[in-house]
C-alpha cells in the first residue's frame, strides 16, 4: 500500500510541483530581471540607487487546476568601500514561499547574499563582479488532504474511510549555494549605451532528499546566464533589451524582451515619474506583456503570461499573472546631502 501511496505523490508532483521531481526546475518569473539574487548573486547591489526593497507575487495555471502561488520579498543595499575607492560591496536577502496542488505542495527558501564589484574604469561606469548566495529551503505537504484507494469501496469514493497509510514525514529541508559573476559597462557618447553580462551556478552541492526510505531526489545544478543592453531614444525616452538563459538537468528556459521607458523630470534632474511597456517571450511557452509605473522612488508593475505551449489548448492562452513593487533611495548624511556611491547606470 505504501507503495500506492509514494506513487500517488509522485504523479501530483509530476502535474503539480516540478521541483520535487528529477529533472526538476527551480521558480521562474516572467519579470526575471527584478530577481537578482535568485538570477545572479553578482548581480546584487546592481542598480543606480544605494538601497532597493521590494515584493512578487505570481499566480500561474489557475486556469486548470490547482493553481502555483508564489509570494517572494527581497532587500538590496550597497556600501562604498574606502574614501578613495570606486570599489562597491553589496548586501542582499530574498525569501519566497511557493504552494501548488491539492496536498498543498509548499517551499519555502531564504536566500542571503554578498557581492564585491570593482572597479575597472570609473569613468565608462566598468565594473566586474563577484557574488555568492547560500539559501536554506524547506519542501512540506499536508498529508491530511491525501486520497487513496483505500478510501473507495464498492468503486465510491468515502473521504471518511481511514487511508490506513502511515505518514511520518511531511517535511524535509535542505541547504543550497551559488555563485556568479558579471560584468558591466557602457560606451557611446556621455555612456548612453549601457550593458551586462553574467553567469552563475545553483544548488553546487546537489543535494539529495526524499520523503521516504528510498534513494533520494537529486536537485540538479543549474546554470544561468543574464544579459542585457540599454540605449536613449530620446532625450526622456530610454530602452532596455533583456535576456535570460537557464538550463537546469534537461530543463531549458529562455527569456528574452524590450522594455521601453518615458521620463518626465521633476524639480532639478530628478525624475518625477516613469512609464515602461514592454513584450517579453518565453520560448515555446509565453507572450509576456509587462507595463510598470514609477512615481518618485517608488515602483508598481505587472505582467500577464498569454500561454502559446502545447497546453494552449487546456489553458485556453491563460497562463498567469505576476505583480511586482520596489522602492530605492540613497544614502544620505545628517544633513541630508545625498552620499550615492559610484554606481553602475543600470
Amino acid at each position: 500500500m505504501k507503495t500506492i501511496f509514494i506513487n500517488i505523490l509522485s504523479a501530483a508532483g509530476l502535474v503539480l510541483c516540478p521541483a520535487l521531481v528529477n529533472a526538476q526546475a527551480d521558480l521562474h518569473f516572467s519579470q526575471f530581471y527584478e530577481t537578482s539574487i535568485l538570477r545572479n548573486p553578482a548581480l546584487t547591489g546592481i542598480f543606480t540607487n544605494d538601497y532597493k526593497v521590494g515584493g512578487f507575487y505570481r499566480n500561474q495555471w489557475s486556469s486548470i487546476s490547482h493553481p502555483y502561488v508564489t509570494s517572494l520579498g527581497f532587500a538590496e543595499v550597497r556600501v562604498s568601500v574606502g574614501r578613495v575607492s570606486d570599489d562597491f560591496v553589496s548586501f542582499g536577502v530574498l525569501g519566497y514561499t511557493d504552494k501548488a496542488g491539492s496536498l498543498n505542495q509548499k517551499i519555502s527558501s531564504f536566500y542571503p547574499a554578498v557581492n564585491y564589484s570593482k572597479a575597472l574604469n570609473p569613468d565608462r561606469n566598468t565594473y566586474l563582479s563577484v557574488g555568492f548566495t547560500a539559501g536554506y529551503t524547506q519542501y512540506s505537504f499536508d498529508p491530511s488532504k491525501i486520497t487513496v484507494n483505500n478510501q473507495f469501496q464498492g468503486g465510491v469514493f468515502d473521504p471518511n474511510n481511514p487511508t490506513l497509510e502511515s505518514v511520518t514525514n511531511s517535511k524535509l529541508t535542505m541547504w543550497d549555494l551559488g555563485c556568479g559573476v558579471n560584468y558591466n559597462s557602457s560606451a557611446g557618447n556621455n555612456n548612453n549605451i549601457t550593458y551586462i553580462v553574467g553567469i552563475s551556478g545553483y544548488h553546487l552541492t546537489q543535494p539529495k532528499f526524499s520523503y521516504f526510505d528510498v534513494p533520494g531526489v537529486t536537485q540538479n545544478m543549474r546554470w544561468n546566464v543574464n544579459g542585457a543592453i540599454g540605449f536613449g531614444i530620446k532625450e526622456n525616452i530610454t530602452t532596455q533589451v533583456q535576456t535570460n538563459f537557464a538550463l537546469q538537468g534537461t530543463y531549458f528556459e529562455q527569456m528574452t524582451g524590450v522594455l521601453t521607458t518615458m521620463v518626465q523630470a521633476g524639480a532639478g534632474t530628478k525624475p518625477l515619474y516613469a512609464i515602461s511597456g514592454g513584450l517579453f517571450y518565453r520560448f515555446q511557452d509565453a507572450i509576456i506583456p509587462v507595463i510598470k509605473l514609477k512615481y518618485k522612488n517608488t515602483a508598481i508593475a505587472g505582467s500577464y503570461d498569454v500561454n502559446v505551449s502545447k497546453l494552449k489548448q487546456a489553458s485556453k492562452l491563460r497562463g498567469g499573472y505576476e505583480l511586482t513593487f520596489s522602492i530605492t533611495g540613497d544614502w544620505s548624511d545628517k544633513s541630508g546631502i545625498l552620499k550615492k556611491t559610484v554606481c553602475p547606470k543600470f
